[in-house]
This record gives structure tokens, C-alpha cells and sequence, in this order.
């Protein structure tokens, strides 16, 4: 199943002027056809699987993941209170550096704390046997870097050298796993099965001693899953695998695997001008809307574009020089007024919105694609830049 082909051929019959502009569309539809797919699998393996809110926040659909998944997973306070407010299921709660004064309500929330390093873990111990004296029954875990490398670019590897994210597995000794139930590990971005099992066979060796004592593995975020290449059938023989032979539950934790090719970013143009090549400005701005443009980066599809039409620079509103999303090929010579669409931005767009210079933040609707239903579910107000500042 082409789940890249079915969203764009949806979004295709959408009319983009049923939404206010800029405005992001998720299609339920879209959403559970990825979310069945990682159903699947952890109905085949017995993997637990957890939505990473920090990917996709959108609680209007968690009574949808709550159908399909076992939980949530967060990385910091308010994604956990997020996951136990708005979900029904499991909270794995992860960060890089935990503060005291948060720790008493993420350890309320979560069922699942996972440490960044034994040093934490040692600090924070008091407040761990505090809250499970009033009846926080969490389970404890440590992050580690299993020091093998699958990343595709530094910026997106967390082994890449000098990594802040786990502690290498070099450097941890016996006495670091005393009170630890689990194993968290995250090395993977947007990528298929076949980086993740290398990993697993580079790691299990080194960690063959511990595995006797543990409850849970996590192998964290970054699959693709739903993607018609991944090979489902190799993951589902590892998770079974690992539960049958070191008697632990196996979690995964896909973000933007929920939502792959699901919502659309609506935008409209503001005016044509032309400075060596012809330029769109819009009401989208890549860095206020879609900061992964420019942070990754990456050109995000367009809907509708046409590859060798006449070819267009779009770019935001804002006083920033880089606020441009791309070069794109338009079948007409765009017109003020005119809508278009960005696709695939469910996922890393909605989570990452800022109002910097006082653009607007993007309206959000959420759409049924088999029965044409819409609802408006935000829309932008001065107060949202506002109440951001002093």
C-alpha cells in the first residue's frame, strides 16, 4: 500500500478554500490507515507501541490512538501531563536533563522514566522512593548510546561523536543498572528495518550480562513503518525474538510514523514579484510554520506541482532572508488569491509553530477524507503571540 500515493490523491479532491489560510488539514482517514499498520505489527509481535508526542501532538485524535496504540511517549513535564490527560493508555517519559522541580509530577504521569545517565538516575533517587511510597508505581530506565552509528546526516544521528543523548555502553558499569528496569535505545531517523537490526547485533553482544535483568527494551523512534518498503515481517521477527529469548516486553516509540503522509499545510498567495526568477510571497512561513525547511533542511512536495511548468520561489511572510520554502513548478503563473498546498506536514510542523516577527500561527482543521466531514479546530488569535511574552 502506497500510503504517499493514497494522501495525495485525497488531498487532491480537497477544496482548499474550505479552511482559513495558512492552515494544517490532517485526514483522520489517513491517520488510522498508519496507525492499522503499526497495529498490525505489534498484534503479530507483541511490541508495544507508543505515538511520540513530541512528532504529533494533536489530542482531537487520541481517542483514534487510543484504539490502535498502547500509549504515549514524551520528553519532558507537559507532553507527560499531555499523554495522562488526553490518552488512555501508557506514558514513557524520556529527556536529556530532568529538573528537580518537575520531576514529583512527571513521575505522577509516567509509567515509564527513562534516564539520560546512571548520574541522574543516582540523584534523583529520593524523590523516585518518595512517590512510589504514595503509589507512583514507575518503572525506571537508562538511555544508552550503543556507540553504532546508522545515522544519514550528524545533525539527526544521536551516536554520532560527542553525543549528549545516552550514555555509551562502554562506560556504564553493574552498579549503573541498580534500580533500572528497562533499556532505552534511539538511533534511528526516518529510517527502514535494516539499520535497526545491524544495530540490535552490534549491541546484544555487548550487553548479554544485563538482559537477564531486565524487564522492558525500548528501541525508541525513527522507523518507518507504515512505508510500503519496510520490511514489517523482519521487525516482527525480532521483537518476537527478543521477548522469547530474554523474557522482556519490547517497546517502540514512532512519532512521525503515526502521521507519515496524513495533513496537508494550506497557504495562500500574498503577491508575485520577480528578482531574477519569478517569486511567490505567502502567508506560509518556513520558519514560523515549517521550521525543519530550514533546520533539516528540506523541500517539502507541493500539491498539485508540476516539475518542468514555469518555475516559482516560494517564500513567507517574515523580515528573515531565509524564510523561503522552495522553487516550485506551477501549471498556471500563480495570482494573488490564489491557495495551494504543502503535503505530508502532520508530523514536526504543528509541534514546531512559532510566532516569531508576529506571523500568525496556522489555523488547524481536521478532515474525513471517505466522508468529506470538516472541523475547524483552531484558529489563530493575538493572544497566542502575546501570552508568549512579557
Amino acid at each position: 500500500m502506497d500510503i504517499k500515493a493514497l494522501s495525495t490523491q485525497s488531498f487532491a479532491r480537497f477544496d482548499l478554500t474550505r479552511v482559513p489560510s495558512p492552515c494544517f488539514v490532517v485526514d483522520e482517514v489517513a491517520v488510522e490507515r498508519n496507525l492499522r499498520i503499526l497495529n498490525d505489527v505489534a498484534n503479530q509481535s507483541g511490541a508495544r507501541i507508543l505515538l511520540a508526542l513530541k512528532a504529533f501532538s494533536m489530542f482531537a485524535l487520541a481517542s483514534l490512538v487510543d484504539r490502535y496504540l498502547t500509549g504515549t511517549c514524551a520528553s519532558g513535564l507537559y507532553e507527560a501531563r499531555l499523554g495522562a490527560e488526553k490518552f488512555n493508555g501508557e506514558v514513557t517519559t524520556y529527556c536529556a536533563g530532568f529538573k528537580p522541580d518537575d520531576l514529583p509530577d512527571i513521575l505522577r504521569y509516567s509509567d515509564h522514566l527513562i534516564f539520560n545517565s546512571p548520574a541522574q538516575h543516582h540523584r534523583f533517587a529520593p524523590l523516585i522512593a518518595k512517590a512510589r511510597s504514595i503509589g507512583d508505581q514507575v518503572s525506571i530506565g537508562l538511555r544508552i548510546n550503543p556507540e553504532h552509528s546508522e545515522g544519514w546526516t550528524e545533525k539527526y544521528d544521536p551516536t554520532a561523536p560527542c553525543s549528549r543523548l545516552g550514555t555509551p555502553i562502554s562506560q556504564l558499569y553493574a552498579s549503573d543498572w541498580e534500580g533500572v528496569e528497562g533499556l532505552h535505545l534511539h538511533t534511528l531517523c526516518e529510517q527502514g528495518f535494516a539499520p535497526l537490526a545491524r544495530t540490535w547485533t552490534a549491541l546484544e553482544p555487548k550487553i548479554i550480562n544485563l538482559l537477564p535483568r531486565l524487564k522492558w527494551i525500548n528501541l525508541g523512534g525513527g522507523h518507518h513503518i507504515p512505508q510500503p518498503d519496510y520490511d514489517r515481517a523482519g521487525l516482527v521477527a525480532l521483537v518476537r525474538n527478543l521477548r522469547a529469548r530474554h523474557n522482556v516486553e519490547v517497546y517502540l516509540e514512532p512519532g512521525e510514523a503515526c502521521v507519515l503522509h496524513s495533513g496537508i499545510l494550506v497557504g495562500e498567495v500574498l503577491d508575485v514579484t520577480h528578482n531574477a526568477m519569478p517569486l511567490v510571497i505567502s502567508d506560509v512561513s518556513a520558519t514560523c510554520h515549517m521550521p525543519d525547511v530550514i533546520e533539516a533542511p528540506y523541500r517539502p512536495d507541493l500539491l498539485n506541482e508540476i516539475p518542468n511548468a514555469q518555475i516559482y520561489r516560494i517564500g513567507g511572510p517574515s523580515c528573515l532572508a531565509g524564510d523561503v520554502i522552495g522553487d516550485y513548478g506551477f501549471a498556471n503563473p500563480p495570482q494573488v488569491g490564489d491557495r495551494f498546498a504543502f503535503l505530508d506536514q502532520s508530523h514536526y510542523s504543528m509541534v514546531k509553530t512559532n510566532t516569531f516577527n508576529g506571523v500568525p500561527l496556522p489555523a488547524i482543521a481536521l478532515w474525513n477524507s471517505q466522508t468529506d466531514a470538516l472541523t475547524l479546530l483552531r484558529t489563530p488569535h493575538y493572544l497566542d503571540f502575546l501570552e508568549r511574552l512579557s
